[in-house]
């Protein structure tokens, strides 16, 4: 029964002010984009000329800045789950941030970061590979670094020193 209470509870959210003033609640505690406040207030159901109304307001209020969000984002998926700029871009991407926000917040980032990032990355995964030679061990190790949105060059540049 508390389970059902929680349910409805959830989905009693109408009236344009309650939204307004739960999204900005919710933005007073931890970033977040345009995109999250449109999709939330889409499983809310409110009409597109409130969610407009709404996300004017959230900008005005300075609640919702996309610049911002995208700085933020960029340093908790650098320290934190350790991504490449490819990877990072690509989520970004899939938050409907402008392509000129996030170029602008990922060419401010050094990249002797994100080599600082992959090195140790690479080390640790070295010691964990199985491999019959070291052209197999590199390219398992490309792949790894690959698959966590590095460049090829920073990953040329942390596995160079091995033989390829």
């Amino acid at each position: 029964m508390h389970a059902e209470n929680i349910r409805i509870a959830m989905k009693k959210i109408v009236t344009q002010q309650e939204a307004l003033r739960q999204l900005a609640a919710m933005c007073a505690t931890a970033e977040h984009c345009r995109h999250d406040m449109l999709q939330k207030m889409q499983a809310w159901g409110l009409s597109e000329e409130a969610q407009e109304h709404i996300i004017h307001q959230l900008v005005e209020g300075r609640y919702v800045d996309d610049e911002r969000y995208c700085r933020a984002f960029v340093a908790d998926k650098m320290k934190y789950n350790k991504w490449g700029r490819r990877k990072i871009d690509m989520a970004l991407c899939q938050k409907r941030i402008e392509a000129d926000i996030r170029h602008r917040v990922l060419g401010a980032v050094e990249p002797d970061e994100f080599i600082a990032i992959l090195r140790p990355l690479i080390d640790s995964k070295r010691k964990s590979i199985k491999a019959d030679n070291p052209r197999e061990r590199n390219a398992k190790l490309m792949r790894f670094a690959l698959q966590r949105g590095f460049t090829i060059d920073e990953i040329n540049e942390c596995i160079s020193g091995e033989d390829y």
